[in-house]
């Protein structure tokens, strides 16, 4: 199972200059619940806005670079091959960047889309791809209203392939 998991704004926003937009420690309480003890498969710049392999998961990094390398993760120079390294597992996460994510899609690869969606627009310089909601049916949906903790109102969105 290739799952795609994502924050993204009312725009599809998701990111500017390497980095997320906004912060919600509720977003972030749940993806480290969700990914933690799976492989997760990142692009370098994603690897690189992280800085450092997260705690109980097996991360792998996708580039272009061959001699590139990080202490504690595995490295595939395309997606196909990222996958194919993870390939034993059960479940799979894509985290993104944005081409990833835009790849992932395009080749058809995700059977789940798990996506995080803050309603707010927001300006940005990479997006998410358009969800086509003839190929993904939303299956599951919790809406929050924002808080004390998290700025904006956002839901979580679980969606399957058709």
């Amino acid at each position: 199972m290739i799952t795609v998991i994502a924050a993204i704004a009312k725009n599809n926003a998701l990111g500017k200059n390497n980095d997320l937009i906004w912060h919600l420690p509720a977003d972030l309480k749940r993806f480290k619940k969700v990914t933690s003890g799976h492989y997760i498969l990142m692009g370098r710049n994603t690897f690189e806005s992280i800085g450092k392999p997260l705690p109980n998961r097996t991360t792998i990094i996708i580039t272009r670079n061959k001699n590139y390398f990080k202490e504690g993760c595995l490295i595939a120079n395309s997606l196909e091959k990222a996958i194919e390294l993870a390939k034993d597992e059960e479940q799979i996460f894509i985290i993104g960047g944005a081409q990833i994510y835009k790849e992932t899609i395009a080749k058809d690869l995700a059977d789940q889309l798990d996506i995080t969606l803050v309603h707010k627009e927001f300006d940005a310089d990479v997006y998410f791809p358009e969800i086509d909601l003839q190929k993904w049916k939303i299956v599951a949906r919790e809406d929050f209203k924002a808080d004390e903790k998290n700025e904006y109102e956002y839901s979580f969105l679980s969606y399957q392939k058709i």
